[in-house]
């Protein structure tokens, strides 16, 4: 059951705990207990709105940074991670498994200058970090399984 209360919140954050119920064949009180477990145990950890930026805020610039780090002695890429994650630009830091980069951030700003400068000023400061390469996300097509666009997409793979 916790699999499908998953499921179907990442759907849907906002489902009432009747439909809930419903669609699990549980009584609402149910439901809700279940979810509340999953919450207390730190499975769900938070609900996010997803945005379409281009009917709220046009002038919001997304990038991912590819950052190339030294591994600290005796705690490998945490520290890094979790200095770099208190920063409120960033939206994710992530650690990848191999390649030319050891930690993947995404940064949210007001425009390209803003973001340029958290690069410059803020994580290429960081002792430990050997490089950095920006990625300007241009369009979000589709984010958390949800299509930005109101456009269903093409079966054929066509505009």
């Amino acid at each position: 059951m916790k699999n499908e209360i998953i499921r179907i919140l990442q759907q849907n954050a906002r489902i009432s705990n009747s439909a809930m119920g419903e669609m699990l064949g549980i009584s609402p009180e149910q439901a809700a207990a279940e979810i509340h477990k999953l919450e207390d145990e730190g499975v769900i950890r938070g609900y996010s709105v997803i945005l379409d930026d281009e009917k709220f805020d046009k002038s919001t610039v997304y990038a991912t940074i590819e950052l190339k780090v030294t591994p600290q002695r005796d705690c490998g890429f945490d520290d890094i991670a979790k200095t770099i994650m208190m920063y409120d630009e960033v939206e994710s830091v992530s650690l990848m498994s191999s390649g030319a980069y050891d930690l993947a951030v995404e940064v949210k700003g007001s425009n390209l200058k803003d973001v340029a400068f958290f690069v410059s000023e803020r994580l290429a400061t960081i002792d430990g970090i050997l490089s950095t390469s920006t990625h300007f996300i241009l369009k979000k097509y589709k984010e958390k399984g949800i299509f930005i666009n109101d456009e269903e997409p093409d079966e054929r793979g066509l505009c």
